[in-house]
């Protein structure tokens, strides 16, 4: 409305300009010509949103805008002039036109017209969309680094730090090299911990070196009933995981697996390439049952943090792979 007032105010100010008459004639053909470019251009608003042409490609947004601007104008005229002169309202110096070339110059004034109106409404909704997509990005952002900093809080498990000190301790004098060693993995669990908010991903390498330092420590309270083993493609290593994941998923197959059995078990880490997906598992012994929460924090986060990095190309899946084994398997895809 305030566009095509605008251009009604500005034939007035022409017709004021320049001395020409402004009469009844005049006052109604511009009003025509207002009401009815506002009428073309809502219903080419609702041809873009129909279209869904804000969603193509920019290219294509273009070609599709262009398109409208030249066959709405064309359209625009066809309507005006057909009203005007059938209710002879058409200025005194075009009624001796012919037909086909005052459609011609009405369409190329109009085109002119609607050109300004695709470039504003084009502008704005790309500013709008713009503004939206950093409105989602610092939504995204703000949402990863909650559940970093979550991840890191249940990573410091004071349990877990309590049991190994008392292994550590039982080591002092028995076995003072060990001791030593156990400090140093602890260290090294804990710093990974301290750190794991710096970074979106991490090399794989550098989070199976964290969760071997990880199981040494519970091998030292499990004994004999801890048993581990890894099956990795070499070419994986290179790979970038998010931290912690894989310890989130080893601490919860030794949580809800081993400590339950009274024999203890096997926990075993594979990592390898399935077609274009890097396959992180991590399978124990055990039986999958009302103590694995698929809505408890370390399942729950893994599958927030795989959708929040990789939408839906990455997976995670917790079954009974068999009768005495339950397996927890990461998909993630190789090029992101």
């Amino acid at each position: 409305m305030l566009g095509w007032g605008g251009n009604a105010l500005m034939n007035f100010f022409y017709a004021w300009n320049f001395k020409r008459e402004i009469n009844s004639d005049f006052v109604l053909r511009t009003i025509t010509l207002a009401l009815l470019g506002l009428a073309v251009t809502h219903m080419m608003r609702w041809m873009i949103i129909k279209m869904n042409i804000l969603q193509k490609k920019f290219e294509k947004q273009v070609v599709w805008f262009l398109s409208f601007t030249i066959g709405f104008s064309v359209l625009y005229s066809l309507v005006s002039l057909s009203f005007l002169r059938s209710t002879n309202l058409l200025s005194q110096e075009v009624r001796n036109y012919n037909f086909s070339s005052l459609l011609a110059g009405f369409a190329v004034n109009a085109s002119i017209t609607l050109l300004v109106w695709n470039l504003i409404y084009f502008v704005y909704h790309y500013i709008e969309r713009f503004r939206k997509q950093e409105i989602e990005s610092l939504k995204t952002e703000s949402l990863i680094r909650e559940l970093q900093l979550q991840t890191i809080k249940s990573h410091i498990n004071p349990h877990f730090i309590f049991n190994s000190l008392n292994s550590i301790r039982a080591l002092v004098d028995e076995n003072p090299g060990r001791a030593r060693t156990a400090i140093t993995e602890l260290s090294n669990i804990l710093r990974s911990s301290m750190q794991a908010e710096k970074a979106e991903t991490v090399p794989f390498e550098k989070e199976l070196n964290i969760v071997k330092d990880y199981l040494a420590l519970e091998q030292m309270r499990f004994e004999e009933r801890l048993k581990v083993k890894f099956e990795i493609d070499d070419d994986t290593l290179d790979m970038p995981v998010p931290p912690m994941m894989l310890q989130t998923l080893v601490e919860n197959a030794i949580k809800h697996g081993i400590s339950k059995d009274v024999n203890g078990g096997e926990v075993k880490i594979i990592s390898r390439f399935n077609n274009m997906d890097h396959e992180l598992i991590v399978q124990n012994t055990g039986k999958l049952n009302g103590s694995y929460n698929s809505d408890g924090f370390g399942i729950a986060s893994t599958m927030d943090r795989l959708k929040l990095m990789f939408g839906d190309r990455a997976s995670f899946v917790l079954r009974n792979s068999n009768d005495a084994q339950v397996e927890a398997k990461v998909k993630m895809p190789v090029n992101v």
